[in-house]
């Protein structure tokens, strides 16, 4: 039992509680914000289809707590958007407690996060293994494509190098004369200030003998909106066109030594 004074609602009976309960389908509607003013507040959600399918909210503390229960099991946290007509689900804290977005199930039997592109080739996870904390990037048949690790006394990059990754493999090709053709420069970073000092490094669109070590859409390319797409360069494929030079001028060497 209760009644309404003025703008508040009070209750009778002994156990305190209030039951809002429309007649037929109708529903609870609130035409104003909501105001929740107690220790711990919480909204407590039932899925009457299920035994303890149960979904909290609850402020405590100053922090936003959101549990999901699944029966006797630990439930999921999921997020979706929709224009109205089509909803699409973008990331879910599963019941393990992975965080999964751009898909709705586990990629990988590690990884804390996983994350998946629209893109079937972009994938990666966030893992924390025996041999040190990593992000592992996958292609979509499940490969490693290349890996940062960090264990306690450095942290290293592996691109894959597998040969049943490759095909029409040579090793004739003319090393020297590409490095030649690269252009070494040196220049201040201008996000450094005045107080920038000289730094050895390549501009990125010059590096034509080396194309595959840039990164980015080409010289002075722009976004949608007209931004900058800057370009990078990988120097990690510079060191086999290093190595094979290398390689010839030792062989050039012997020759002349030779002679």
């Amino acid at each position: 039992m209760s009644e309404v004074k003025t703008n508040k609602i009070s209750s009778l009976a002994s156990n305190n509680n209030i039951t809002i309960d429309p007649d037929g389908t109708g529903k609870v509607a609130f035409s104003s914000d909501i105001t929740m003013t107690s220790d711990d507040p919480t909204i407590t959600m039932t899925d009457s289809s299920g035994t303890n399918d149960i979904a909290t909210i609850q402020a405590t503390s100053g922090a936003l707590i959101i549990t999901a229960r699944d029966g006797s099991a630990d439930g999921e946290i999921i997020f979706k958007k929709t224009d109205g007509s089509t909803t699409d689900e973008t990331m879910r804290v599963d019941s393990t407690g992975k965080l999964l977005i751009g898909t709705t199930s586990q990629l990988f039997g590690q990884g804390v996060l996983q994350v998946k592109s629209n893109g079937a080739e972009n994938i990666a996870r966030f893992q924390a293994a025996a041999n040190g904390e990593s992000i592992v990037f996958e292609n979509a048949s499940g490969s490693s494509v290349g890996f940062i690790q960090v264990n306690a006394s450095a942290t290293s990059f592996s691109t894959s190098s597998d040969y049943r990754l490759k095909t029409q493999v040579t090793y004739d090709w003319d090393a020297t004369t590409r490095l030649k053709q690269l252009k070494p420069a040196r220049f201040k970073w201008i996000a450094d200030g005045d107080d920038a000092e000289f730094v050895d490094g390549f501009i990125a669109h010059e590096l034509t003998a080396v194309p595959d070590a840039i990164s980015g859409k080409g010289k002075d390319a722009v976004d949608d909106d007209g931004n900058p797409v800057l370009q990078g360069v990988d120097q990690s494929k510079l060191v086999p066109l290093l190595v094979k030079t290398i390689i010839e001028l030792e062989a050039r060497i012997t020759a002349l030594e030779a002679e």
